[in-house]
């Protein structure tokens, strides 16, 4: 019996440092799980904040199946990541590109697009607009203004 007491008490001790491993804070950098980092847009063109006031903002966006966004442009830096289904950009003569869930982008400024819902369930995105000044943050274009 005493070895049995022996024995628990010896893998006792040898556990004891992973158990305070276990509990020491994790740096923040351990936290992150990086999405997107970059100072250029989906197109490459270099990203600008607007002069004036900040202003951000961030939305949920849910196109259903076969919906679309409309043709637009933005005035302002916007980062979108991809909460659940699909949704296809069309970038006009830069051509286009697909995001899935869990997928991330620093869109087009500046720069007519559409996006259409391309999957079978309805597609989310949390879009989070970094604007400032008279800038807006969506602006409708006309089809034919596509580049």
């Amino acid at each position: 019996m005493k070895a049995i007491f022996a024995s628990a008490a010896m893998l006792a001790v040898l556990a004891s440092p992973a158990l305070a491993e276990d509990l020491t804070p994790q740096s923040y950098q351990n936290l992150l799980t990086p999405l997107v980092q970059g100072g250029s847009d989906v197109l490459g063109a270099p990203l600008a904040y607007p002069e004036g006031t900040p202003n951000v903002t961030s939305a949920i966006v849910t196109v259903p199946p076969g919906g679309e966004t409309g043709w637009h442009e933005h005035e302002v830096p916007l980062f979108a990541y991809i909460l659940e289904g699909e949704l296809t950009v069309d970038y006009g003569t830069k051509g286009k590109k697909v995001y899935r869930t869990g997928e991330a982008v620093l869109e087009a400024v500046h720069w007519p697009h559409n996006g259409v819902n391309t999957g079978t369930v309805p597609m989310k995105l949390v879009a989070v607009y970094m604007g400032g000044g008279t800038a807006a943050n969506t602006i409708k274009v006309d089809a034919s203004a596509s580049k």
